[in-house]
């Protein structure tokens, strides 16, 4: 299994990839890495069918939304939890709690 963002076909990818780098960088998302890394560094942390979903903090100011969600998927057959995984979404620092983040992450894990 290879992440759909792994190759870059067009520049709408591009974009995308860029995008989610920089995000990924500034919430020090590592990728790849594996579920058993990520529980232990995110406390808010679910495997969500065949990928991994997190949601994490990042602060933004006072008053301003502080939550950011991440989806991660499988890259070999095995799932478990030292398996690799690489990182396939992630949102801006859009939510005010943990469970809109969620949300968003679950919304897009099967995208």
């Amino acid at each position: 299994v290879q992440s759909e963002y792994t190759v870059i076909e067009n520049n709408n990818g591009d974009l995308k990839m860029s995008k989610m780098t920089e995000r990924a960088r500034t919430y020090r998302l590592p990728n790849p890495t594996t579920p058993e890394d990520l529980e232990c560094r995110w406390s808010k942390t679910l495997r969500f069918g065949d990928k991994v979903i997190l949601a994490g903090h990042y602060y933004n100011g006072a008053g301003k939304p502080s939550y950011y969600g991440a989806v991660y998927e499988f890259l070999t057959e095995d799932t478990g939890c030292e398996a690799e995984i690489g990182l396939r979404e992630v949102s801006g620092v859009d939510f005010m709690d943990e469970g809109h983040a969620l949300e968003w992450a679950m919304k897009n894990a099967n995208n």
